[in-house]
């Protein structure tokens, strides 16, 4: 059974820096692709960003380009997101997302197996 196990979120100023962690367990080969997802109060879980698991590829919501960075550690079988310059509209709910499969990387079908969230609050 695949699980995957988010960390790192918390409250933190607007113009601060957070650093996400994801971990996945439980299959021996690797995730076509990993993502960020988030959901903001009463909004829809939204993409933010993905790679892919050689981390040659790597995609972002353009409201995040320049501010945030996704990467992978394979030997810790771990995906960070890197954000930095936080504002107060990135306060959500973070979900770590992976697929074994090929398609959409922004796209929330693409992804069957999900992590529980870990809440970011950004205050003005």
């Amino acid at each position: 059974q695949v699980q995957l196990a988010e960390s790192g979120g918390g409250l933190v100023r607007s113009g601060g820096s957070l650093t996400l962690s994801c971990t996945i367990s439980g299959r021996t080969r690797s995730p076509y692709v990993m993502a960020w997802f988030r959901q903001p109060p009463a909004k829809d879980r939204a993409f933010v960003a993905a790679i892919n698991w050689s981390g040659l590829n790597t995609y972002y919501t353009d409201s995040v380009k320049g501010r945030f960075t996704i990467s992978r550690d394979n030997a810790k079988n771990t995906v960070y997101l890197q954000m930095n310059a936080l504002k107060p509209e990135d306060t959500a709910v973070y979900y770590c997302a992976a697929s074994f499969a090929v398609g959409p990387p922004s796209t929330r079908t693409t992804y069957n197996y999900w992590g529980r969230g870990t809440q970011v609050t950004v205050s003005s």
